[in-house]
């Protein structure tokens, strides 16, 4: 059975959602808390490049900032089980803007004539609506109108973008993900929401990708990798094109908008909720 690594993360204050949402700039594979120990748990491959040092090394940068006052790192290493199950049992469905509601398939909702309903099963995979960075461009696209047009996911993770988008009424949705897993379960939350004619999932970086241009473009990800490929996602925006970015702390807001104004780029909406922000940005 394959091998993961177990980090238990001991944090002073326990801001869960701002550390997790940073952590996933590594290649973890899932993340649980434990409130009674003021803890987190994040698991990787052994033969992923996250390590203690990586992983200290962006705690680091944070308590630099003032986002955490300490923490604490425990690393073992542990044979391979789905560490979300518990948190899935808790997971309950959730409002988010005027019209969305994010609900796992296990749990019943009756849904009123204007409700927009997304069912996830996150299962290892990051994006169930809870974090501020989803339901930031959550709330963004629901002012966009998207039908007709062809939507790019970047880093599409549980595919939660990509389907809002699709019962936009989106054209045609195409998520990508460099993680087998992510690519596993954003194709059975398609099949899930009924959007399979519509919404394609690839195992790809960006580069990877053909050279198709995108009517609009959503990125969830993390400031050093939405700088690092930057060029590429101008190159698959239209023009005119909306492009969505997300898993932005305020402290990212200046750097990130003036490397995208650069592209001839122009800022129409800035949204906040706590730390985070989303930024929308058009041609």
């Amino acid at each position: 059975m394959e091998q993961y690594n177990q980090f238990e993360i001991i944090l002073k204050p326990y801001n869960v959602d701002l550390v997790s949402g940073v952590l996933w700039e590594l290649e973890i594979s899932g993340i649980t808390e434990n409130e009674d120990k003021n803890s987190i748990m994040v698991y990787s491959k052994l033969n992923s490049n996250v390590n203690s040092y990586s992983v200290k090394t962006l705690l680091d940068s944070m308590r630099v900032q003032n986002l955490i006052e300490s923490f604490e790192i425990i690393e073992t290493s542990i044979e391979n089980k789905n560490w979300n199950e518990e948190w899935e049992k808790k997971f309950s469905p959730v409002r988010i803007g005027k019209n969305f509601i994010v609900k796992p398939s296990f749990k019943d909702y009756q849904s009123t004539s204007d409700d927009i309903v997304i069912t996830i099963d996150p299962k290892m995979s990051f994006g169930t609506g809870e974090h501020e960075t989803t339901q930031l461009i959550l709330e963004a696209i629901e002012k966009i109108n998207f039908k007709g047009f062809r939507v790019l996911d970047v880093g599409t993770g549980t595919a939660i973008l990509a389907i809002a988008a699709a019962k936009l009424g989106a054209s045609s949705v195409t998520g990508i993900d460099n993680d087998e897993w992510c690519k596993l379960n954003g194709e059975e939350n398609v099949e899930l929401n009924g959007v399979k004619s519509i919404v394609e999932i690839k195992l790809c970086e960006l580069h990877q990708l053909d050279n198709s241009q995108f009517d609009i473009i959503l990125a969830n990800i993390n400031k050093h990798i939405l700088i690092e490929i930057s060029d590429l996602i101008f190159s698959r925006l239209k023009k005119p094109g909306i492009l969505i970015l997300s898993g932005l702390l305020i402290s990212d807001q200046e750097g990130i908008l003036k490397h995208y104004e650069a592209y001839s780029l122009n800022k129409i909406d800035i949204l906040q909720k706590n730390e985070w922000i989303a930024m929308v940005l058009s041609q």
